[in-house]
Formats: C-alpha cells, structure tokens, sequence
C-alpha cells in the first residue's frame, strides 16, 4: 500500500509516495522518477509493484509540486526541468533524501528508476554524483538538460529505448554512448526493435501521438532487465569479501 509523504525542495511544496515490502528489516532503496506528465497512476503502480514483487522500498519522487496537469501545463514543467539550470538534480536529491530517511531503507543500497523524463532524471543524479548503484530509464529522453553535470559516473546505468521512438533518434543514441564512455560509466543501451515511445504505459495509446505506444513485449522485457540489474548491484560484494545482504 502506497503511503503519502510530503517533502519539499528549495521552499516547493512536493509529494512522493512510498511503498514498502512487509517486515522490518532494512531493505533496499528505489527512487521512481516520473514522465513528462507528473506524478500519475503509472509511476506509482512501479513503486508498489518493486516493493510486493522485489522486496524493494521504493519513492515515487515529485518533480513539480502537484499531480494531474492539464497537457499544455505539463509540457511547459517539462521544459522548465530542462532550460533552468540544476532544478532538475535539486529536485532529484530532495526525493532521494526524503527515500533515505524512510526507517526501512538500507542507505548503503540506493537505485533509481525513471520512465520517459524520469530516465533523463537518473541520469542527471548519476552524472551528479549522487549515492545510487544503478541508474535505470525506461524509453528516457536522451537529451541533456541545461546546466547537466559533466565528470566520472560510478553508477551502473541501463536505458531501453524503441528503435522507433521519434523522442530519441539514432543520432541522440550516438550521443549518449559517446558520453557514457568519457564517463568511465558501466553503461548498457537496449534497443527495442519496432518499438515506440512510452512502451511501458498501457494508457499511452489514448493519446494519439504517433510514435507513441504500449508494447507488452518491451514492457515485460524491459522490467525484467531492470531487476536483473538492481539485483546485481544489489547483491555486490563489501571490500571486506562480506555481501551486503
């Protein structure tokens, strides 16, 4: 069951939603991060199904202050994540701390998981030098926002990407792979053949935007891919030899 927390980030009114697996033992932290269109019933449904299906606890963050926008409201939010300068990471980092300070989290054993803006989102607390293990997109935007960190990346990262998405075109593809490898990054890139963007979001299809489409196939490919890889850098050894669970 989702529980509703308030935080908030240089004075803006936020709320994320956590969810957690049962028992008391601490376990580890999965930061969600949104689409474009806010907070929804898509981001939140990811957050409850890692906690009842991988035992993880997990925070769907809040980038805007709010839920249920009207489009044309959400693009402009959107293009504020993107042309001002750092709110993006600053907004991630309130979300990743308010997930810290839930008493269930194992601090030492953090990921980050977003679908669409949400994968540009991991990216940037990735490049930001933030304390996660991996950082995973679904169909993410490629695209780097304004004022986006730039050195070593310690994080694991996987993106999955239709080849047919019209959001991220080859050439975009290219420029992330070139990006990741002067990051010294442990970095994977799948690509989804015939796939389109939002691949994982069955009400995607209502919208009518072409390119964008649910695909059943990527979307359970791409879970499974994930959890393989929070699984892995989940389950790494300490320098002493000991696994951290």
């Amino acid at each position: 069951m989702l529980q509703r927390i308030d935080y908030e980030a240089d004075g803006t009114p936020l709320t994320g939603w956590y969810a957690a697996p049962p028992g008391g033992a601490p376990v580890p932290g999965v930061l969600v991060a949104h689409e474009a269109p806010g907070v929804g019933a898509h981001v939140k449904q990811a957050a409850e199904r890692l906690a009842a299906e991988a035992g993880y606890a997990a925070f769907a963050l809040d980038l805007y202050g709010g839920e249920g926008f009207a489009l044309e409201e959400a693009r402009r939010l959107h293009q504020e994540m993107m042309e001002t300068p750092g709110l993006m990471v600053r907004r991630a980092l309130a979300g990743l701390a308010a997930l810290q300070a839930q008493p269930r989290v194992d601090r030492s054993r953090l990921g980050v998981v977003g679908f669409c803006q949400g994968g540009i989102t991991a990216l940037e607390l990735a490049r930001a030098g933030a304390p996660i293990r991996a950082a995973i997109g679904f169909h993410p935007g490629l695209k780097r926002p304004a004022g986006s960190p730039e050195g070593p990346i310690a994080a694991k990262v996987l993106m999955m990407v239709g080849d047919a998405d019209p959001v991220v075109p080859p050439q975009d593809r290219l420029a992330f792979a070139r990006d990741m490898s002067a990051a010294g990054a442990d970095w994977q890139l799948r690509l989804y053949g015939g796939v389109g963007h939002s691949f994982t979001n069955r009400d995607v299809d209502a919208l009518g935007f072409p390119g964008f489409r649910y695909d059943a196939r990527a979307s359970g490919r791409s879970w499974v891919a994930m959890l393989a890889l929070l699984k892995e850098v989940f389950d790494e050894q300490r320098p002493d030899g000991h696994r951290f669970r």
